[in-house]
């Protein structure tokens, strides 16, 4: 190992050991301050000066000094400025991260000599300039000098030196400087390398003429990083969960610190740690943390949500690599909560049940089943399903599950019949909607028995056949027995009668026995009637018993009623027409229609009356229809009763004979009867059909001169004078009703609001624009267009316009609302007041001669006459 040189620390204790170590792995440092090369380094490594840290600690009081350190081969050393026992800065450093003692030595840095043009010379390679470190939050004082620029100029010219870049002319600006003449290069403040690590400026020579004389060099300017600031957590509360019963080295969750120090030197290398763990059950430390990745995982087994369902951790974070001594540290709070899992099975609280229910009763709850699970409520670990094992082979109960208390109810799903069953022993089972987890040693339900009692309910009879069908033959009489309707009563422990009645009958055919059920007819049944629907007719019957309390039931009869022959036929329509000449196609379609069916219906036989063969023939051309036509060649236009007799198939069978109004007419060349034909078969003669004509004519003729008259009238009132008597026109006149006043009492009021005022002073020396609505104005009135004497129809529109214009833009018409004066009603009335009337009931007064006026005056008279009182 070779020397290359010796740092020594002035201020260290004598007595107390000092650690000294290099931040590069190529150079180490003795305890006396020696620095020595670890491995070999070859001159092409020193080409460039090396830079490294050497830090001095001594464990008592846990101080720590720091240099910086600059080495460069000594025969290639632009200046012995670079030597290494003037790049040594000393600086002290304490856990709070300021600095002391003296400040770094500035260097010289020269300008690079340009190579000579005569004659041949070994060029040397140009020297790098080395960066200048300046540590962070120096306390000065400042000016702070750093470096002295120098040109080998300078001897021979006056040389002016500067900086440019960011940090001098740059933003941000004048945190460098230097002085132009000496070259002397100084901080102006404290640097923070959080702000800004890096800083690159350019020094520049040049003359007194501004030429330059040098190249410019590059200064690098590396802000060294101290530890001022304090690793700062991503989130104060952090939130993390684990499963219950969780194995030891379960990954639960990471917090995460940061430091704006430098990551790269222990300053910003952060460590964790768990500064308390809460509670401390079932261990104290159930939980660790990667003091390097911050990932928090369990340590020890026995976490149990129903125990403790939640921890709380307090998490320090501490900086120079988590060194509790002089680190800087902060902390954030872990909460940790237990997952449920289904650790739990539910368990019934009693081995036995019991409940009971009414028979026929659905839908009622016969009792609750109680179940405890101590697994997180409303979880599908703490739900519970029943299941019914045995005891209901025909499903008369089902379990719901309560989801407020998770408790089974028993609810009754299908009647019950204490008949056939007076009560039931049910096994049933509860079980978790989710297995229970793997590592439980556990049964995975709980069992328990139930006991149900039916109680007995009075039940309404029941129709042994319902509906009853039978089948009748329609026609059959009063009185005749229909058949048995009997109802029975299930209730066989109870003594009970049962007693019948008619509950729905339409049309009143039948009647009930009331103590057998026999049923009878009171009336002809009717296969035809509108109560019949597809030849069934129905009806409804109560049975009851006399139980406690009385139950009733009902039962349908459906009587199939089989048709007879007891309906004729008939002959559709009853109204038709033909031609009055017998041609080929003019003639009669007809139908016969039978209310009874098959086979007591169609076919039809159709023939005429014998007092009609002479005009008329008929013949049939299919079961139901015939056709009518004339037997002659013509026949006179007019109404004619044709009557038709039909007969149907029945056994015995039906006839019928009815009667069809023919019109004859005459008919156009299409087959069709002409209006004045069919006028004339509806019985008017020629005389009748142009006297109709004629008034229609003459109607025609009336209206139309109506409406000429009327369009002259308007053309006549239209270039007529428009005149109008005054005293026709009521527009804008006051109409008189003589309406009487109040009375006596209707004199409240101020005369003096409807008088004239005496004089105007008092409104013409008000301001202009101000007065009462009801004052007259004293500016001159807005003039009014003049209607003119004749006016054409079509100004008169644009009369009312303009008037209305005019009425708009008026300034001294009062609004629409006011208080309008219309003229001056006088002073006072000359007449006296008729309120001294008075009546008088002291009898000073004879009214006896009102008797003597008429009827007229009676009312007064026995108002004020001798008269008596009522």
């Amino acid at each position: 190992m070779v020397s290359s040189g010796g740092v020594k620390f002035e201020r260290c204790l004598r007595n107390v050991s000092v650690d000294m170590a290099s931040s590069d792995p190529s150079f180490g440092v003795k305890d006396d301050g020696s620095v020595y090369a670890q491995r070999e380094v070859s001159g092409l490594s020193l080409s460039e000066p090396v830079q490294f840290r050497v830090t001095a600690r001594d464990d008592p009081n846990a101080q720590a000094w720091e240099t910086t350190v600059k080495l460069t081969l000594a025969n290639e050393s632009p200046s012995p400025a670079l030597a290494l026992t003037n790049s040594q800065a000393l600086t002290e450093r304490s856990s709070g991260g300021k600095l002391h003692g003296p400040q770094p030595l500035p260097f010289v840095i020269r300008f690079p000599r340009k190579p000579r043009s005569n004659g041949l010379h070994r060029r040397k390679r140009d020297w790098v300039i080395p960066p200048i470190n300046v540590p962070e939050n120096s306390r000065g004082p400042f000016p702070q000098i750093l470096v002295s620029i120098r040109s080998d100029k300078d001897k021979s010219n006056q040389i002016r030196y500067s900086i440019t870049g960011a940090g001098a002319d740059q933003p941000p600006n004048e945190v460098f400087q230097i002085q132009p003449v000496t070259g002397k290069m100084s901080v102006t403040r404290p640097l923070d390398r959080e702000e800004r690590s890096f800083y690159h400026l350019r020094a520049h020579a040049v003359d007194m003429n501004g030429i330059q004389v040098e190249t410019p060099i590059d200064l690098y300017i590396n802000v060294i990083d101290m530890n001022d600031n304090r690793p700062e957590f991503q989130n104060q509360v952090y939130n993390g969960s684990v499963p219950e019963n969780a194995r030891p080295g379960t990954y639960v969750m990471t917090v995460t610190a940061t430091d704006a120090d430098d990551n790269a030197t222990s300053n910003g290398m952060v460590q964790y740690l768990i500064k308390t763990e809460l509670p401390h059950n079932p261990v104290s430390h159930l939980f660790t943390i990667n003091s390097e990745t911050g990932d928090i995982v369990t340590v020890a087994a026995g976490l149990d949500r129903e125990k403790v369902p939640q921890y709380t951790l307090i998490v320090q974070a501490t900086d120079m690599e988590g060194a509790q001594s002089y680190g800087l540290s902060n902390t954030a709070t872990a909460i940790i909560t237990v997952i449920d899992i289904n650790d739990n099975a539910p368990e019934l609280t009693d081995s036995t049940f019991s409940g009971e229910v009414k028979e026929n009763a659905t839908g009622v709850i016969v009792t609750n089943l109680t179940v405890i699970d101590r697994d997180q409520p409303h979880t599908p670990n703490w739900n519970a399903v029943y299941k019914i094992l045995s005891g209901d082979p025909h499903n008369h109960f089902t379990i719901h599950t309560n989801p407020e208390n998770n408790d089974g109810m028993v609810t009754v799903v299908k009647p019950v019949d204490y008949e056939q069953n007076r009560a039931f022993m049910l096994n049933v089972a509860v079980y978790n909607q989710v297995p229970l987890a793997s590592n439980i040693q556990s049964s995975q339900q709980h069992t328990a028995g139930i006991t149900i009692s039916v109680q007995d309910v009075n039940e309404p009879p029941m129709f042994i056949n319902n509906p009853k069908y039978i089948r009748l033959q329609e026609g059959i009489p009063a009185g005749h027995s229909v058949c048995s309707f009997m109802a029975k009563d299930p209730d066989i422990f109870m003594q009970q009668s049962i007693r019948y009645a008619k509950l729905s009958d339409p049309a009143n055919w039948l009647t009930i026995n009331s103590s057998n059920g026999q049923i009878y007819t009171t009336a002809v049944l009717d296969r035809e009637s509108i109560f019949v629907k597809n030849n069934i007719y129905e009806a409804t019957f109560l049975a009851a018993d006399n139980g406690y309390p009385p139950r009733s039931g009902t039962g349908t009869l459906q009587i199939y009623l089989t048709d007879v022959n007891d309906n004729p036929p008939a002959v559709l329509p009853r109204e038709a027409q033909i031609c009055e000449r017998g041609r080929h196609g003019s003639f009669i379609n007809v139908t016969a229609t039978d209310a009874d069916e098959m086979p007591n219906g169609g076919p039809f036989s159709f023939d005429l009356h014998p007092s009609a063969q002479r005009n008329w023939t008929i013949s049939r051309f299919n079961a139901d229809h015939a056709r009518i036509s004339l037997r002659i060649q013509y026949l006179e236009s007019g109404v004619y009763e044709v009557p038709v007799t039909v007969m149907d198939s029945g056994n015995p069978t039906l006839t019928n004979q009815s009667s069809i109004m023919v019109k004859v007419c005459p008919c156009d060349e299409n087959g069709d009867c002409s209006t004045t034909g069919a006028v004339a078969a509806a019985g008017l003669g020629t005389g009748a059909i142009i006297a109709i004509l004629i008034c229609i004519i003459i109607l025609l003729s009336m209206v139309l001169l109506f409406v000429v008259w009327m369009k002259r009238r308007e053309k006549e009132r239209q270039t007529k004078q428009l005149l109008i008597d005054p005293e026709d026109d009521v527009r804008d006149n006051i109409l008189k009703y003589d309406e009487e006043g109040g009375g006596e009492e209707d004199q409240d009021y101020d005369l003096s609001q409807l008088q004239q005022p005496e004089s105007l002073e008092h409104i013409m020396s008000k301001p202009a624009g101000v007065r009462r609505v009801d004052e007259r104005p004293v500016i001159p009135e807005s003039q009014y267009p003049i209607r003119p004497i004749l006016p054409h129809p079509g100004d008169i529109g644009d009369f009312i316009n303009e008037g209305l214009r005019a009425a708009d833009n008026d300034p001294t018409a009062p609004p629409y609302d006011s208080l309008l004066v219309f003229d001056y009603e006088g002073s006072g009335s000359t007449a006296g007041s008729v309120s001294s009337l008075n009546s008088s009931s002291t009898g000073d007064q004879d009214y006896d001669y009102l008797n003597d006026w008429g009827p007229r005056f009676k009312k007064l008279a026995d108002m004020y006459g001798g008269g008596n009182d009522d």
